[in-house]
């Protein structure tokens, strides 16, 4: 009866493979689906074109004739990362001044499609992109979205909304003077096509134009990620609804403040609200100590992956001295205070997710969302499971996306990596992904 069956099921995946071409199918590893079901041992994946047929087992799910075989044996198999806060259009580079200045006219061709190939050959096949010229921004989006360049399936932002930007930052940081202009600063956001609006320095805005923004994104139905550098950009974002909080605290107050907790345990317990997002961003600073002084991760050449020999040089040169960098001056002040502060997070009930400020001064696309994986396991004491579902199914969620992404489940796209060795145990292999498929396709 059981070869009948598997007849009937084999007859029906020839007749569909016929329909909509070949089947591949991954085999052989411990598959950590993104949902809460327990690790599947001895995976089979089944994929049609861009999306995944059947997930079963060597015993349960035959490889039908003709498959193209990946064999994933020995390996651990996962959704493919999502990286939630990534700067397309800067790559590691010390002088924030100096690289506005010069690299504008490189951003689309070159700086921002190496960001995104290099965050799709670290197995991160989703990404939020947030901030960037708004031209920019949309057509290297359109551009991974239509095939033409390799890149993670992108959310972006565009300009970063504030209320003055610095002098030379305007081409992707915009000012608003009063509410009229919020809603006008939104609505060209959304006209253009982005998938989210960012909002900092909402301290120094009225209540007003905070509020303005936050609505009239909501109207476009468009989710708003806020700065929460300092507590009364936390307490002004919360008031006015965001959706999602970006990083653990500039300031060096050892811990948020009571106000700020019992408001995040309020708005989180408001089930009608839906689900507050926090997407701390912790790495680059935890780390910060070490990095400095051990820094042969720079001497590295997998971060120089679709840049310019010039521009790999001119990045070099300006982390000659990793200890002078100013953008981590205050870090010896913050550093104490980040293992309490993203308990206090934990604690108050949001939900994390995975992201990592990648691009800013030695935090390469190449590399940093394994290192905050491997900070949240090793050295804050998240579940590893915890925090891969902070790299998979979440940032799907957040991004209004599960439905196909997020999870390795029958009729989502095939975004899927694999890993030598048993990722649960020791989360920093993801340092090293040995299979990536995105909708489908292997690229690495």
């Amino acid at each position: 009866m059981r070869s009948v069956v598997w007849g009937l099921v084999l007859g029906l995946l020839g007749a569909a493979s016929a329909h909509a071409g070949p089947i591949t199918a991954l085999v052989g590893g411990t598959l950590v689906d993104g949902t809460l079901r327990e690790p599947i041992r001895d995976s089979v994946i089944l994929i049609e074109g861009e999306r995944i047929t059947a997930v079963g087992t060597v015993d349960t799910l035959p490889v039908p004739a003709g498959a193209k075989v990946i064999s994933t044996e020995g390996m651990t198999v996962l959704p493919g990362l999502w990286d939630m806060h990534v700067h397309l259009m800067i790559n590691g580079h010390a002088d924030y001044d100096y690289w506005d200045r010069t690299y504008p006219p490189r951003l689309r061709n070159e700086i921002m499609p190496a960001s995104a190939l290099q965050l799709l050959h670290a197995g991160v096949t989703g990404a939020r992109d947030l901030g960037g010229p708004l031209e920019d921004s949309i057509a290297v989006r359109d551009a991974i979205n239509a095939g033409k360049i390799p890149g993670p399936t992108l959310f972006v932002s565009g300009p970063f909304i504030q209320k003055k930007p610095s002098p030379g930052t305007e081409l992707f940081r915009w000012g608003v003077d009063s509410p009229g202009d919020a809603r006008a600063k939104v609505r060209r956001l959304a006209q253009a096509g982005v998938d989210v609006v960012k909002l900092i320095d909402q301290d120094q805005m009225r209540d007003a134009e905070v509020q303005a923004i936050v609505d009239e994104a909501h109207k476009h139905k468009l989710p708003v990620v806020a700065h929460a550098h300092r507590p009364e950009e936390i307490r002004r974002a919360l008031k006015a609804g965001v959706d999602c909080l970006e990083h653990t605290g500039l300031a060096a107050s050892p811990e948020y403040p009571e106000d700020i907790v019992a408001a995040l345990r309020e708005r989180t317990a408001n089930m009608a609200a839906g689900p507050l997002f926090w997407t701390p961003t912790i790495e680059g600073l935890y780390n910060f100590p070490y990095t400095v002084k051990n820094h042969e991760f720079i001497d590295a050449d997998a971060w120089h992956e679709g840049l310019s020999p010039d521009t790999v040089a001119d990045i070099k040169r300006s982390l000659a001295h990793p200890e002078r960098i100013s953008y981590f001056q205050q870090t010896p002040q913050r550093w104490p205070t980040l293992k309490r502060k993203f308990q206090q997070l934990r604690d108050s009930g949001v939900l994390l997710l995975v992201g990592t400020d990648s691009g800013i001064p030695m935090k390469f696309h190449s590399g940093s969302t394994w290192n905050e994986l491997d900070v949240w396991v090793n050295q804050l004491g998240v579940p590893p499971i915890d925090a891969i579902r902070a790299a998979t199914y979440w940032p799907a969620v957040a991004m209004k996306a599960d439905k196909d992404y997020g999870s390795v489940v029958e009729g989502k796209y095939a975004d899927i990596i694999a890993v030598k060795g048993d990722v649960l145990k020791q989360v920093a292999l993801l340092q090293r992904v040995d299979v990536v498929v995105k909708h489908g396709v292997q690229v690495k």
